[in-house]
């Protein structure tokens, strides 16, 4: 049986990316901060068990890997956080904390799954960016700066992993009503606003996100190594639909 770890799966996008590669065949591990939401995402799963542990701590997730007792072929780092506001007024303590979950929390996790793929010589990593790491959007504080940071890492990660048969890419999600973003969409107007911008005229699900992350995980994925994967129903491209044109 295939194996996959999930970060940030207490729920929401990461529980849902676990939901369907358990449906693919996958043995899953879910891992999150919150225990209780972690056990509970996980008994809702099949072929699941839930971990609690801070992504950005070596002992936490060293205690994972320990546990879920074998090497696993997919990595998803999908943990995150957001601190909204102007950058004039972030402090320096919130902007630390969004970088150490989602930029060194992605890092540790990387890092330790991939020193034991190294020696069975095979495994996937898949980073969860943004696009906010593609073109920033205001108010959003550090995050769109720690998810260039992750989608820089990817590259690197490939560059020195790839010769020892891992693939390292990312898959940076646009307006997806899921996880972080889902309170946001709970106002219908922001609803029909953001989903009206969007090229195929709707927002993103989760499951979306997850078809993709299935996808890089797969061998119909093989050759493919370092890239950042879009899945935003083409709303980056999308800035001259916005302007007015004689």
């Amino acid at each position: 049986m295939k194996t996959m770890i999930v970060t940030g799966a207490g729920g929401g996008l990461g529980e849902q990316i676990a939901l369907r590669a358990s449906q693919a065949g996958y043995r899953v591990g879910l891992v999150d901060v919150d225990e209780q939401r972690v056990k509970a995402a996980a008994a809702r799963i099949p072929n699941a068990v839930g971990y609690r542990a801070d992504t950005s701590s070596e002992a936490d997730v060293e205690a994972v890997l320990d546990q879920f007792g074998e090497v696993p072929d997919v990595l998803v780092n999908n943990a995150g956080i957001v601190r909204f506001g102007p950058l004039l007024e972030q402090s320096a303590e919130s902007f630390k904390k969004v970088v150490e979950v989602n930029l060194i929390g992605c890092f540790i996790s990387a890092k330790a799954v991939a020193r034991r793929m190294v020696g069975r010589g095979s495994g996937s990593i898949i980073n969860i960016t943004s696009i906010n790491a593609v073109h920033p959007g205001p108010g959003a504080g550090a995050y769109p700066a720690s998810k260039a940071a992750v989608a820089s890492l990817t590259q690197h990660m490939s560059l020195e992993w790839a010769p020892a048969g891992l693939r390292i890419n990312a898959i940076a999600p646009g307006f997806i009503d899921a996880g972080m973003s889902a309170p946001i969409y709970a106002d219908p107007k922001v609803r029909k606003l953001r989903g009206g911008a969007v090229p195929q005229r709707r927002l993103g699900v989760a499951d979306d996100i997850a078809n993709a992350v299935l996808f890089l995980a797969s061998e119909q994925a093989a050759y493919i190594n370092g890239h950042e994967l879009v899945v935003d129903g083409g709303v980056v491209n999308s800035i001259l639909m916005q302007l007015p044109r004689d």
